[in-house]
């Protein structure tokens, strides 16, 4: 491991709905909750303020609504959050070439690889001027953890938030670990940590104490071995710049489960499509087809297919998803499936397209895929989700509040004007039309440098201003919307599940987040 606290790790503050909140000033210093409105939705991301309510990533809407009744609850705009993370991105590579994302919010990079920063001093410097590079660019808050080792710097980072720094010096890092719970070690879950506890291991500490060979015999050789290391503070990873995807995969959760047996086959039809239009973006292919089938009794089964070599052709993939489908029993119902492709590769093999079923004569198949995956149908009424952008005719940029008995209710404002007044329009009125997102800072032409360093708080500690939000009672940001209920299923498990619009942000629903991943 290294002398010097020459790894950073950053994690952007509550990235999505900081961003709702930055994009949208009536919801600064409010309570927003981002992820999947319908049913059976969950949490991708809560504010701090509804934090304070215990509304965390990961809760079932439905619990989070208990928690938090007039939050604002808001649809992810993945669009808007991939435009912010590249952006996050491009500053963290002008200190490195190697930096490890592991995901649209969090990465490692390696501050000595770039000649950054070599003690500690310098790495210092580095996380203070990065810290203040990404409140200019984007208008939003990291945190920031620096130390030897990749594990100690994103432990850091974790203690350091929300807008924060924490640099662990080297050879305090025992010191700094062994009051804290076995659950701060990265592979320790509930299972792990509730056997541990069941063996007299609460702390690090003890972790450290209790010795290898108990380790190995509590918890089997490798994790053993690792969580021992662990303890002891050794973590000789690199930050390793390219991950190689294993797969790529979209499934869908569904409000209401499907018995249907041809609704079911057309849906993995429709999720193939997206699969391949996800594969053929990344400019990959694969030889393994995955289906995943959650049944109404929540038991969850894993098919695959291997093919003789890697493909990006739709109909072969839609026809092995159809094939792995048909050994699967749906007759109780399914209430999320998926299809993915692994064992990737940049490139396809040919003959692969001999596997797909004869194209009808005059029908041109490569077209017709592409059609599939890139195009849709427009529904024949227009559906508005809270959180979505859009735009009137006479009154600008806004956003939806939420909409139901034929009406949607929009608040019109930008990232940067005064919070906005709220109008509702009948869904199909001709002014209004759907909008890409604004940026959240109108001038990014130069960047701070360290100028104006965020007050230092206690040893090896420094904090920015933050959000001038302490815990937040409940605002309900809807009060002008117009109730209404509506229902019915649209494309991709969108469904409006039929809560008054009055009672805040986000009464129209989707089924979920729509998750589309690609694993690393």
């Amino acid at each position: 491991m290294r002398n010097a606290p020459t790894i950073l790790h950053l994690d952007m503050d509550a990235f999505f709905a900081s961003v709702e909140q930055a994009s949208k000033p009536s919801l600064r210093g409010k309570a927003v909750v981002v992820g999947g409105l319908g049913p059976r939705g969950v949490v991708a991301t809560a504010s701090y303020e509804a934090r304070v309510f215990g509304v965390h990533s990961a809760m079932p809407m439905a619990q989070a609504r208990r928690l938090a009744p007039n939050a604002a609850y808001l649809v992810p705009r993945f669009t808007l959050y991939r435009t912010i993370s590249e952006q996050v991105m491009a500053l963290l590579r002008e200190l490195s070439p190697l930096v490890e994302p592991l995901s649209l919010d969090e990465a490692f990079v390696d501050l000595e690889a770039g000649g950054t920063a070599r003690d500690e001093e310098s790495a210092r410097r580095a996380g203070v001027k990065l810290r203040a590079d990404i409140r200019a660019v984007t208008g939003l808050t990291g945190s920031v953890g620096l130390a030897a080792s990749k594990m100690l710097a994103k432990i850091a980072s974790e203690q350091a938030k929300p807008d924060g720094l924490l640099l662990i010096e080297p050879g305090t890092e025992r010191a700094l670990l062994g009051p804290m719970s076995v659950r701060t070690l990265p592979g320790v879950g509930p299972a792990t940590g509730d056997h541990l506890r069941r063996a007299g291991i609460s702390t690090v500490q003890e972790l450290a104490e209790a010795g290898e060979d108990e380790l190995v015999r509590l918890l089997g050789k490798a994790h053993g071995h690792a969580l021992y290391s662990m303890a002891l503070a050794r973590d000789e990873r690199p930050v390793v710049a390219e991950r190689e995807a294993k797969s790529v995969s979209v499934e869908d959760t569904y409000d209401v489960d499907i018995h249907d047996r041809l609704r079911v086959g057309m849906e993995v039809q429709r999720l193939a499509d997206r699969c391949v239009g996800r594969l053929r973006g990344a400019g990959l292919s694969g030889r393994t087809i995955v289906l995943k089938v959650r049944r109404y009794d929540f038991s969850t089964l894993t098919r695959s297919e291997t093919l003789r070599g890697p493909t990006d052709d739709p109909a072969v993939i839609r026809e092995a998803a159809a094939r792995l489908l048909d050994s699967v029993d749906t007759t109780g119902g399914v209430r999320l499936l998926g299809v993915g492709v692994s064992g990737l590769a940049d490139y396809t093999q040919e003959d692969l397209f001999a596997q797909a079923m004869p194209v009808p004569v005059g029908q041109e198949p490569e077209k017709g895929a592409v059609e599939a995956v890139t195009e849709r149908p427009e529904p024949a009424d227009r559906q508005w989700r809270a959180g979505q952008d859009v735009r009137h005719a006479g009154h600008g940029h806004g956003w939806v509040q939420g909409s139901g008995l034929g009406r949607v209710t929009v608040r019109f404002e930008t990232p940067q004007s005064a919070p906005g007044r709220v109008r509702t329009f009948s869904v199909d009125d001709p002014a209004l039309s759907a909008a890409d997102p604004l940026p959240l800072v109108s001038d990014v032409s130069h960047v701070s440098g360290a100028d104006g360093d965020p007050r230092e708080d206690g040893p090896g500690r420094a904090v920015g201003a933050g959000r001038e939000a302490g815990p937040a009672r409940p605002v309900d940001v809807g009060q002008e919307a117009g109730g209404g209920r509506t229902a019915g299923a649209g494309r991709d498990a969108t469904a409006e599940v039929g809560r008054d619009a009055t009672a805040g942000v986000g009464q129209d629903a989707t089924a979920g987040v729509g998750r589309e991943a690609t694993a690393g």
